[in-house]
């Protein structure tokens, strides 16, 4: 079985990195962990205050694509696990999160963003769907810390 998310207002929408689900992390408040991930990409402080203190998952998204500021030189080495960590706090903080995750048991979980071959699976459905992927493994660690054993 799968399970296809994207939309925020439809069925597991609370898997979008756009879910408004607030999280500390590095010492500061995130709105979203869209917000987080695309901070991550600057070195600049103001520049990844501003994506911080965007009005909206779009807007920050809209201002880590930007290249007018330039990313880290090691962004393409470290982007997977900045939103491992990303993922990983937002649903560690809010339970009600861990709990529909988990709920998901081993279903495959993909997501289905038509315009995003890496995070997503695309619009031909063949893309890495690595936002899918991180998911089922943070899914797997909390699984097995469940059953007690470390994963």
């Amino acid at each position: 079985m799968t399970i296809r998310f994207y939309s925020t207002k439809n069925q597991f929408g609370e898997f979008s990195n756009f879910a408004a689900f607030p999280f500390l992390l590095d010492g500061k408040e995130w709105p979203t962990s869209e917000h987080y991930f695309q901070a991550q990409k600057f070195t600049l402080d103001d520049y990844r205050e501003q994506i911080r203190q965007a009005p909206s998952p779009l807007v920050a998204a809209r201002l880590g694509r930007s290249r007018k500021v330039p990313i880290r030189g090691d962004w393409e080495d470290v982007k997977l696990d900045v939103m491992r960590a990303a993922v990983r706090c937002k649903f560690a903080t809010h339970a009600e999160l861990a709990e529909l995750l988990l709920s998901t048991g081993n279903q495959e979980l993909i997501e289905a963003a038509p315009g995003d071959d890496f995070w997503g699976c695309g619009e031909s459905g063949t893309g890495q769907n690595w936002l899918g992927r991180i998911l089922m493994e943070i899914r797997h660690e909390w699984t097995l810390t469940i059953k007690g054993r470390t994963p």
